[in-house]
């Protein structure tokens, strides 16, 4: 089982069916198990049952709304020579959609299934955003643990040396002091850590309880080099929030051709037989009722048009947005990447000088004060390169997702 969880590894992905550029490697999750985990999300699994409503809803609109209808009546008639007579009258009727509704209606179902696919798709992918950023701030914590246990091991080899040279005749009580006072701080530091991540584990375990505990290496950033262009091209392709308002656009134009479609209204065509005169008289014939149409349709047309009109706008905006939302996605997991190689050199700088001056201290050659400032320069260098490599991380992992890249976000 432990094997399982260990297989985590560079996955090089390919582009759609059509020519496109290699992508950026990424160390993820093993796919089976983020898409198990998906899977079981309570808010896919309410998206795809909102997809199922959204097909009985296509199927609801393919058929008539409307039903046969019977009707049966009974009167007895008297006449002035003192006859009476049994009557009766029955028939049968029912209104009949025009054409044009019927397509409408078609239209309007297709739209409501193309929506709920693309909201179960959007789940999905929210998913998978919320899965990522636990996994990683998780990772990030156990990391984060191991720097501060590293620290704090540092700390005690400083005490232990400012000991060593108390007893030499080399060093002073104050020495000491600091020497103890910083062990104490990194202890708070290590103690702070494991809360972190303790706390970052309930949160992964609670929202995705069927996660386990893996036990797997911090992933390390990866450039993206694929251009601008790419990326808008592809999310904009994948985006299941354009998807969304193209479906809102098709069932408001749909609903436009019904309300239009309205102004004219459907006929009722009804059959009916009767029995006057106590059976001396037999009737049989058609009915036909079409309302007279008032202003209220005209009206309701222009309203359904001016909506359509709206949902178009709204989905022009939607794709500015997306535009705006994806360059600057780009721009980010890019500069992320910088940030962290700048701080990883300033990291490895620093402990490098940490080093030298731990060596320095015990050989002599520098004071406690001096070194102390060091490590702690060197602590929060560390500190900052993980926090950027973290950044880097989540800023490459969300165009992998809004990109539909990665586990095979798509696929029941």
């Amino acid at each position: 089982m432990k094997k399982h969880w260990l297989m985590i590894g560079f996955c090089l992905f390919a582009g759609s069916a059509q020519a496109a550029p290699p992508l950026s490697g990424q160390v993820l999750l093993p796919t089976g198990t983020a898409r198990l985990l998906i899977g079981h999300d309570p808010g896919v699994a309410a998206a795809h049952a909102g997809l199922e409503a959204a097909r009985q809803e296509a199927g609801i609109l393919e058929t008539s709304p409307y039903e046969w209808t019977a009707r049966l009546s009974g009167q007895r008639r008297a006449v002035d020579t003192g006859s009476r007579y049994r009557e009766w009258n029955a028939g049968i009727e029912r209104t009949l959609r025009l054409p044009d509704k019927a397509s409408a209606d078609r239209s309007t179902g297709q739209a409501a299934v193309e929506e709920g696919k693309a909201r179960y798709s959007e789940a999905r992918r929210q998913s998978a955003r919320e899965l990522l950023t636990l996994w990683l701030d998780w990772l990030a914590a156990v990391q984060g643990q191991e720097l501060a246990s590293a620290n704090r091991q540092t700390a005690q080899d400083i005490l232990d040396a400012v000991e060593k040279r108390m007893r030499a005749g080399d060093a002073s009580k104050l020495d000491r002091s600091l020497a103890q006072a910083a062990l104490s701080e990194q202890r708070r530091v290590e103690n702070d850590a494991r809360t972190q991540v303790n706390a970052a584990w309930s949160r992964l375990n609670g929202r995705f309880p069927e996660i386990g505990r893996p036990a797997t290496a911090f992933p390390v950033p990866v450039p993206i080099k694929e251009d601008t262009a790419f990326w808008r091209d592809r999310i904009l392709a994948e985006s299941p929030a354009l998807k969304i308002a193209q479906a809102l656009l098709h069932k408001a134009q749909a609903q436009s051709g019904r309300a239009r479609a309205e102004k004219l209204p459907d006929p009722t065509v009804g059959l009916y037989t009767a029995s006057e005169a106590g059976g001396q008289e037999r009737i049989t014939g058609i009915s036909i009722g079409i309302p007279i149409p008032g202003g209220q349709r005209s009206l309701r047309s222009t309203q359904a048009a001016y909506l359509a009109q709206a949902s178009s706008q709204e989905l022009e905006l939607m794709k500015r947005q997306l535009e705006a939302d994806i360059a600057s996605a780009v721009a980010t997991s890019q500069g992320n990447y910088e940030s962290w190689q700048i701080a990883e050199t300033g990291m490895s700088a620093m402990q490098d000088s940490a080093s030298l001056m731990q060596r320095a201290y015990a050989l002599g050659e520098a004071d406690l004060q001096a070194l102390l400032l060091v490590r702690l320069q060197a602590t929060t260098a560390a500190q900052n390169a993980l926090a950027a490599r973290t950044a880097a991380l989540k800023a490459n992992c969300q165009l992998l997702v809004d990109a539909n890249l990665i586990w095979d976000l798509d696929q029941e």
